[in-house]
């Protein structure tokens, strides 16, 4: 029986290191060893493994998943005077990285059942200066590729996969990140695949800009202290792919055990509550269980009396955000997305979560509402 005293963390990224700390003690000793610790051969080694599971031709290691976002942007060639479209409800990261290149972002409200963008919404907000939809696959769950590329085709737009919640993730058999013209990633230390601090990944079928991505993340660096161009500095370092190598030898177990907890928390839950929906032809990871309830107050107030953990992602859509005030967006333009920040809440979710601590949290949300 779960003791009801103790604290059942959001995320437990020390039971996730306890099984592998001799392999990668052994790991980051030899790197340490070799004095070698900026794009050696486990960086490389990992882009190719990177690139093998996803079945593409390239990827690209760099410093986070927000680079991986911004350099993919350059390197298509958006620019100044653009416009992207992208949802509002997501991380900063994926709207932050159209501003970095001097596009506009456009936000397009999203579904309420998948919380992914409404592309039934996305071609009324295309003009002459749009050229790139950045898709995210929220929380995990593959949104509608087979529409968005439809769309892409026909007003010849440039796609990017904001895959930095879905690694692992599938639509319709195919990876996340290899429909569009490019995927990104994060590996930031809470993600399905985490680092041990930052960390991000480009990967792509298009040859032309991962070459472009590769020389951007170095300064723009040609050939020793050449510089063709103004590049950055965003290169995954070896201590970090070391360990992400080791970590995706088991990133399939991670993600089943995540869709284990899933079930428990739904099977539970799924009367009572809006439990996230997975459809029939994608396989959504669960890098967050992120439910909808208008008594949400009442849910985190319960759960954090019996030291249980929870988050609201995204509590404030993009749109409504200071920092993008200048876009002249106002309360009620988006109106799904404005609902669902004030209903979302996410249990918590790791892959070495305790069956019968699933169960219990669950049971004390079904006590909120009840």
């Amino acid at each position: 029986m779960t003791d009801k005293t103790k604290n059942i963390p959001m995320l437990d990224l020390k039971a996730q290191y306890l099984p592998l700390k001799d392999e990668i003690k052994s790991a980051l000793k030899a790197i340490i060893e070799s004095g070698r610790f900026i794009l050696g051969q486990n960086v490389s080694s990992f882009e190719e493994e990177v690139a093998s599971y996803h079945n593409v031709n390239s990827a690209v290691g760099l410093a986070s998943g927000t680079d991986a976002l911004h350099l993919s942007l350059n390197a298509l060639g958006i620019t100044a005077g653009d416009e992207v479209i992208t949802t509002p409800f997501t991380f900063i990261a994926t709207a932050e990285a159209i501003a970095y290149v001097g596009a506009k972002p456009v936000f397009v409200d999203i579904r309420k059942d998948t919380l992914n963008t409404d592309t039934s919404k996305i071609e009324e907000k295309i003009t002459p200066n749009t050229k790139a939809i950045i898709v995210v696959h929220i929380f995990g769950q593959a949104a509608d590729m087979d529409e968005i590329m439809a769309i892409a085709k026909k007003h010849n737009l440039k796609v990017i996969e904001d895959s930095a919640q879905a690694f692992g993730a599938k639509y319709k058999g195919k990876p996340v990140g290899t429909i569009g013209d490019c995927g990104c990633f994060s590996f930031y230390p809470s993600k399905n695949l985490g680092a041990y601090g930052d960390g991000g990944m480009m990967i792509t079928n298009n040859e032309e800009a991962a070459e472009r991505v590769r020389l951007l993340r170095n300064h723009g660096t040609t050939a020793p202290y050449q510089h063709s161009f103004i590049g950055y500095n965003s290169r995954l370092d070896e201590i970090q792919a070391a360990i992400l190598r080791i970590k995706l030898r088991h990133i399939d177990e991670y993600n089943s055990n995540r869709s284990k907890i899933a079930e428990i928390y739904t099977s539970i839950l799924g009367n009572a509550i809006q439990c996230p929906v997975e459809l029939d032809d994608r396989t959504h990871i669960y890098h967050q269980y992120t439910m909808k309830s208008s008594e949400r107050d009442n849910i985190q107030v319960l759960l954090k009396e019996q030291n249980i953990p929870s988050v609201v992602y995204y509590p404030l859509p993009l749109h409504l955000q200071g920092a993008f005030k200048y876009l002249g967006y106002l309360d009620g333009d988006l109106p799904e997305s404005e609902a669902v920040a004030k209903e979302v809440i996410s249990l918590p979710m790791y892959p070495e979560l305790d069956p019968e601590d699933a169960k219990y949290i669950a049971e004390t949300v079904l006590k909120a509402i009840g």
